[in-house]
């Protein structure tokens, strides 16, 4: 599982977050999103050498942050367990074998089983992409 898919779990949560600026925000969780952008509320800042700041919401962008404080009372088993359903790959059979996706399959040397060359990428000799003419003989 994911880091932010954890966070993401984590709404209503009271958390402290300390940004790569030094800023430390202490705040709850309204939502965050996949690329870690972070949305508090009833927020104190306290950014470095100034009087802390209370404001009732705040937008985090997520590659600001540089680590979250999480409460002691947090039941981090449950939350950590992944709950994401597994992706079925039924597209994925014997035909992958022979002209597969991105490498060719049995393109690359000489074709496989002494058949001539398959497709994909390669061709056989020097047929792919860059230098080598790609006359393949």
């Amino acid at each position: 599982m994911k880091l932010v898919r954890f966070l993401m779990k984590c709404q209503n949560e009271t958390v402290t977050v300390e940004l790569k600026n030094g800023t430390i925000l202490h705040g709850t969780i309204l939502s965050v999103d996949v690329k870690m952008n972070t949305s508090l509320r009833t927020v104190k800042m306290t950014i470095r050498n100034r009087d802390p700041i209370s404001l009732d919401t705040i937008n985090i962008r997520g590659s600001t942050i540089r680590y979250f404080i999480l409460p002691d009372s947090l039941p981090l088993d449950t939350l950590l367990i992944d709950d994401a359903p597994k992706p079925k790959n039924k597209a994925r059979k014997e035909t992958d074998k022979a002209a597969g996706g991105r490498g060719g399959g049995g393109g690359g040397r000489g074709g496989g089983r002494g058949g001539p060359p398959r497709g994909g990428r390669g061709g056989g000799r020097g047929g792919g992409r860059g230098r080598g003419g790609g006359r393949g003989f």
